[in-house]
């Protein structure tokens, strides 16, 4: 009959082998479990990040879509202005047209009226008295010469015509002292000029004393006693003194017949 002991021990060994194969099992099942696990975890991971790479596409893509559609948008507003301008510019251009189909005629009626204008304004000079005679008589032979000029445009001998009448108008309206050649000696006089109506002249020292005597259209000597008065007129129109009264020989006026 066996050993009762022995069969314990052995029954007890096949227990436990069993038990270590289930444990071995088990833990096998356990190891499968994890990995499938981590495998699983590893996937999320990597469906997330294509995820989140597909969001932040769309999302650029969204802002791309938004910034065309505002470009789209100023481009429309932008043609539209500038079919506005561009119409505006038509209207312009024919306008401007019609004024050229005009400027012909208008040239034709311009260009003798600027021309009397000049003929009229060198008689004006010559029969002024001598004030300023040869600047202003080269001011005429310049507005003469061009008349030529084909590059000079209408508009711009009009404006140079008027200029000089403007001038001589302001020579009514002003007095002035400036140095010149009396034409009778050639010396170096200082002339006075009161308006368009009186010129008179005195020598530096003092010495000759004279005025243009619109009657007789001739320079004359002035009696002494004007001296002084020539000498004042000339140092106030020099703003060497004070203005004053001074007594000079204004020519009285003439008779038209």
């Amino acid at each position: 009959m066996p050993n009762p002991f022995i069969f314990k021990a052995l029954l007890l060994s096949g227990v436990m082998a069993v038990q270590l194969s289930c444990v071995a099992v088990q833990a096998q099942n356990l190891d499968s479990t994890v990995l499938a696990e981590v495998q699983i975890n590893r996937n999320s991971e990597k469906s997330q990040q294509r995820v989140s790479t597909l969001a932040q596409q769309t999302q650029d893509l969204l802002y791309e879509y938004r910034a065309v559609v505002r470009e789209t948008e100023a481009l429309i507003t932008y043609n539209d202005n500038l079919e506005r301008v561009v119409a505006d510019q038509r209207e312009e251009i024919e306008s401007i047209n019609r004024q050229l189909e005009g400027l012909e005629e208008t040239n034709r009626g311009v260009v003798p009226l600027m021309i009397e204008m000049i003929d009229v304004l060198e008689r004006i000079v010559e029969a002024d008295i001598p004030f300023r005679i040869e600047e202003r008589r080269a001011r005429v032979v310049r507005l003469r010469d061009m008349m030529d000029q084909a590059e000079v445009t209408a508009s711009e001998k009009y404006r140079r015509v008027m200029e000089a009448y403007q001038g001589e108008l302001e020579f009514g309206r002003t007095t002035e002292a400036y140095s010149d050649t009396l034409s009778t000696t050639g010396q170096t006089v200082d002339f006075l000029r009161v308006g368009r109506t009186l010129l008179v002249y005195q020598s530096s020292d003092g010495s000759i004393t004279g005025w243009f005597n619109p009657v007789s259209r001739a320079f004359e000597g002035l009696p002494d006693r004007y001296r002084l008065e020539v000498r004042d007129g000339l140092a106030i129109a020099r703003n060497e003194k004070a203005p004053d009264l001074v007594m000079l020989p204004v020519p009285g006026p003439e008779v038209v017949q």
